[in-house]
C-alpha cells in the first residue's frame, strides 16, 4: 500500500480499459493506425481533476504539518528515498511533501501560479484574474489545463492510483 490516493472503482460504458499516456499500448487520438479509420477515444484526465485539488489540500496539511510551508514557486529540494507504505510517520508525510513539491516543479511558472492561488491560499477565479492581471477566461483554462497536467505527473509518480 503506498502514500497515494485510492479511488474507488469507476464503472464506464466500455469494459475495456484505455491505456494512459506512460503506458506501452497507448496511442493519440488522431485516428492515425485505428482499424477502419475510428478514432481512439480521446483520453480525458478532467474528471480526477478533484481528486488532485484533494491531493493538493492534503499537501498543503502535510506540508504544515512536517514544519515547511509549500514551496509550490520553486526552491528545489532533494529526496533520498521512496516508500510504498501509507503515510503514517513524520518521514512519510515528508516524502509525500517532497514528491508532491518534485511534481509540482515541473509545471510551468503560470501554472504553479494558478494553483498556488486558487487551490493552496482560496483565491477566487475572480480575484486570481486581477492578481495576475489576466481575464477571468484564462484563469479559468489554465487552472483547468494545470490540474489535469498535475494529475498526468502524479499519476507517472504513482502518487495518485486510479482504478483498473
Amino acid at each position: 500500500m503506498s502514500a497515494a490516493l485510492q479511488l474507488p472503482a469507476v464503472w464506464a460504458a466500455s469494459p475495456a480499459r484505455t491505456p494512459v499516456r506512460s503506458e506501452p499500448g497507448w496511442r493519440p487520438a488522431t485516428g492515425a493506425g485505428c482499424a477502419g479509420g475510428a478514432k481512439a477515444p480521446v483520453i480525458s484526465l478532467g474528471f480526477y481533476r478533484r481528486h488532485t485539488d484533494r491531493l493538493l489540500r492534503r499537501y498543503l496539511y502535510a506540508s504544515m504539518q512536517v514544519g515547511r510551508a509549500p514551496s509550490i514557486l520553486g526552491d528545489p529540494v532533494g529526496r533520498g528515498w521512496a516508500s510504498s507504505r501509507p503515510v503514517r510517520t513524520f518521514e512519510d508525510a515528508l516524502i509525500f511533501v517532497l514528491d508532491v513539491e518534485r511534481c509540482l516543479g515541473r509545471l510551468n511558472a503560470l501554472e504553479r501560479e494558478v494553483l498556488s492561488r486558487i487551490v493552496l491560499q482560496s483565491y477566487t477565479q475572480e480575484e486570481t484574474a486581477a492578481l495576475l492581471g489576466t481575464s477571468l477566461r484564462t484563469v479559468s483554462s489554465r487552472l483547468h489545463e494545470a490540474l489535469d497536467r498535475l494529475t498526468e505527473l502524479l499519476l507517472e509518480a504513482e502518487l495518485l492510483v486510479l482504478p483498473g
